[in-house]
């Protein structure tokens, strides 16, 4: 799906809380185009929104992915996040009446099934992807977790799971489109070790757990009244202590389970990032904290140009030639500066300016150390705007665009013969009374150079 997503209508879900074992009920509303996920605390005074980002992750004991902002937190977010992110819900706001989520079935399925009966909403602006075009892996020794992305035309997730463990062993686990999620992965339960079962009923937590939700994974044998104890706590039921396994009254739906659970607990935390990921991730014994790093790692990515670069492929046909935008603008040598058109959508395009020394301004701009000159870089990006405002126009032909104001213009970096120049065009409001707003950004390579606000005219041709 190309377009932004929200769903068609609000729908709630009850069930107790993760941790508490409280009923909690839990509200997904529509939302408008580039609102993202937000979670409102519903119980509390002035009912505080917290955005849903991977920068407000904050240190949790609780084995979930907790996030904070302005002291009001969220705890055990991951399954409902990896449902939307699945489902391709881009936009939604959740009202939720306490701390945490609620455990539920321990999986995402529940979350899954209520979006896809209500449906998703077409939304009018096109979703903006971040696209692993280069190997970025993270590591962490302690726990000896590593995360590798690479390139890939949609996004792809494998999991591993290395464990000297006589239960688990080793496990291995693959989504190989987002369509499958709720086949393959979104029925797979949350695991819990007996030495963390423990730790958490200590601390008079994991309370929301149950055999149907939650399967315990139980290597080391402890003695029986302390097995009773914590199944007592957990009102699940008496066991044997002696006999090692998983201990659950729902039999383990795949042999892989448990990475196929690690494997949903990525796709909720990447969904903090606030855009779909096009690429290949290659998980080892991953965990909330390394897979928040990565999601922040590419949060700082997509901050430090605002827009990613967008992808050239030069063997392609363009979709707008010379000739063509010819036909549209009415600019000619020297001053036409845009050589191609690669890609337009609804609301953007992009455009390709190939630079070379026979430039007539090199000639003054500067003989001995040419540079193209900034106010240059700003005509050729207003030149793919006017083809913009024009691709939403049925004739075209018969209309200029006249630029009024250009704002916040940087230039970052020099611009040099045989650079080849990418410009990506957006609007950043609808057209209104003739009246078009853009933001203009030019790359060389991997590299921003010059970025720009534009408000145009469009006005009928004069005869």
């Amino acid at each position: 799906m190309n377009k932004q997503h929200t769903i068609k209508k609000k729908f709630s879900i009850s069930g107790n809380g993760f941790h508490n074992g409280q009923l909690v009920n839990v509200t997904f509303c529509p939302a408008h185009t580039n609102h993202g996920y937000k979670i409102k605390r519903i119980d509390l005074d002035k009912q505080p929104i917290i955005n849903a980002v991977a920068e407000n992750v904050i240190d949790s004991i609780c084995y979930n992915t907790t996030i904070s902002q302005n002291g009001v937190y969220i705890n055990a977010i991951e399954h409902a996040m990896a449902a939307l992110y699945a489902s391709q819900v881009d936009n939604c706001l959740i009202e939720i009446n306490a701390s945490e989520f609620p455990i539920l079935d321990g999986g995402s399925i529940s979350y899954i099934n209520e979006i896809e009966q209500i449906g998703l909403e077409e939304q009018p602006l096109e979703r903006e992807f971040f696209i692993i075009r280069d190997k970025i892996e993270i590591c962490d020794e302690t726990k000896k977790s590593n995360i590798v992305l690479l390139p890939d035309d949609h996004l792809v997730i494998n999991t591993l799971i290395t464990s000297k463990s006589k239960i688990i062993n080793n496990q291995f686990a693959t989504l190989d489109h987002i369509d499958n999620f709720k086949n393959e992965i979104a029925t797979s339960r949350t695991f819990v070790s007996i030495k963390e079962l423990e730790l958490l009923l200590k601390k008079n937590m994991f309370k929301g757990s149950n055999l149907n939700n939650t399967v315990i994974i139980y290597e080391q044998q402890i003695t029986q009244d302390k097995l009773n104890q914590l199944t007592t706590i957990m009102n699940i039921g008496h066991t044997d202590a002696t006999k090692l396994g998983y201990i659950t009254k729902k039999e383990i739906t795949y042999s892989n389970e448990y990475a196929k659970h690690k494997l949903l607990d990525i796709l909720g935390d990447i969904s903090l990032i606030g855009k779909p990921i096009r690429g290949r991730i290659i998980a080892t014994c991953p965990n909330h904290k390394i897979n928040n790093q990565m999601a922040r790692i590419i949060r700082k990515k997509i901050k430090v140009a605002e827009i990613q670069i967008p992808e050239y492929n030069q063997n392609k046909l363009p979709l707008m030639d010379i000739n063509r935008i010819k036909e549209l603008l009415p600019h000619r040598y020297p001053f036409l500066l845009v050589d191609k058109i690669i890609e337009i959508g609804e609301n953007y395009i992009v455009g390709i300016k190939n630079v070379s020394i026979n430039e007539p301004f090199f000639q003054g701009h500067f003989p001995k150390e040419p540079l193209v000159p900034g106010v240059l870089l700003v005509e050729a990006m207003a030149q793919v705007g006017g083809l913009l405002v024009l691709n939403t126009l049925e004739n075209p032909n018969l209309y200029s665009t006249y630029f009024m104001k250009i704002n916040s213009v940087k230039f970052r970096k020099k611009v040099t013969p045989g650079d080849t120049l990418i410009f990506h065009l957006k609007f950043t409001t609808e057209i209104r009374r003739g009246i078009a707003n853009m933001k203009g950004f030019c790359f060389v390579g991997e590299y921003l150079v010059c970025e720009a606000e534009f408000m145009a005219q469009i006005a009928i041709k004069e005869k």
